[in-house]
């Protein structure tokens, strides 16, 4: 008689099958929690290109990361509003006029890059964005 034979089979599989689940679930678990948190606070320029839809074909902006929110550097009647977290992910707004922008992405240490959309009473738009850290 073996020291496995006195617990249910049912048991045996289910211990194995618990065992196999965490060895492959704790290193991807392990890599996500020990991800660096890094500050993105600083300049930065921001092209935004359309990728589809009546909007211009590019833009760029230059904006200020403070404490992970975002801010716009510049005039002309624009408003960037958004925040960044520790680990890099972006969300932001843009505003001008009667027109109206959402941005997601993600950062790393000097440059990032993600998706946009837009909507007017007249058009729709969206594209990508690449920023880039500046000093």
């Amino acid at each position: 008689m073996t020291s496995n034979q006195w617990m249910p089979r049912g048991f045996v599989m289910s211990a194995a099958t618990a065992a196999t689940l965490l060895c492959v679930h704790a290193p991807a678990e392990a890599a996500r929690m020990s991800a660096p948190r890094m500050n993105f606070d600083g300049p930065w320029s921001v092209v935004v290109v359309t990728d589809y839809g009546s909007c211009d074909r590019a833009y760029r902006y230059g904006v200020q990361i403070m404490n992970g929110q975002v801010f716009y550097r510049g005039g002309a009647g624009v408003n960037i509003f958004g925040r960044v977290t520790p680990r890099g992910q972006v969300s932001v707004q843009v505003q001008q006029g009667n027109q109206q922008a959402m941005g997601t992405g993600q950062l790393t240490e000097d440059s990032g890059g993600g998706q946009w959309r837009g909507a007017s009473p007249d058009r729709q738009c969206g594209g990508h964005w690449i920023a880039e850290r500046r000093g």
